[in-house]
């Protein structure tokens, strides 16, 4: 079993963070999706919620959404879609990425970039839209400005939950 020291509380490093994967994080499966059930996640992960810390992008359309966005790169994001023809694909500035969004009940579930370089899809996923959201805390700001896309997809690469899209 692993023990977690003071300082090791202190710092932000529990049983299930990242900096423990493989020494005792216990990989968890959590749930969600729009409003109407349109979009659904599965959302597995090893860092518990609690000492996740949702990013809140500083972008014109992330802070018209109150976006509280969390990915765990060695985690797996299975994005269901019922209706295609109900799911909005839109896409601004870099292109990059596709933002998910019910076209029924309005709420953006998550961002998806299929990957051509590496044949992967990567996510990142706002915890509002997880039936357990209220264990995630407040977003801290986080600010991407002047990323190329380039920079824009390596960082994202490196970051985002390694995902797929399914649509019905």
């Amino acid at each position: 079993m692993l023990s977690i020291s003071l300082r090791d509380k202190l710092c932000g490093v529990g049983v299930n963070s990242p900096w423990n994967r493989g020494f005792g994080g216990v990989m968890q499966e959590l749930r969600g999706g729009c409003h109407c059930g349109n979009i659904r996640v599965v959302y597995k992960t090893a860092m518990a919620p609690e000492d996740t810390q949702p990013r809140a992008c500083q972008c014109a359309f992330c802070r018209k959404h109150n976006t509280a966005a969390i990915s765990d790169p060695s985690g797996d994001l299975e994005i269901t879609v019922k209706d295609a023809d109900l799911l909005s694909r839109y896409q601004f500035g870099h292109k990059a990425a596709d933002f998910l969004i019910c076209k029924t009940c309005g709420v953006y579930v998550a961002a998806f970039m299929p990957d051509p370089d590496d044949e992967k899809g990567y996510a990142t996923l706002m915890s509002f839209a997880l039936d357990e959201r209220a264990r995630y805390q407040q977003a801290r700001t986080a600010s991407y400005t002047g990323e190329d896309e380039s920079a824009r997809r390596q960082r994202r690469r490196e970051r985002w939950t390694p995902a797929r899209l399914e649509t019905g």
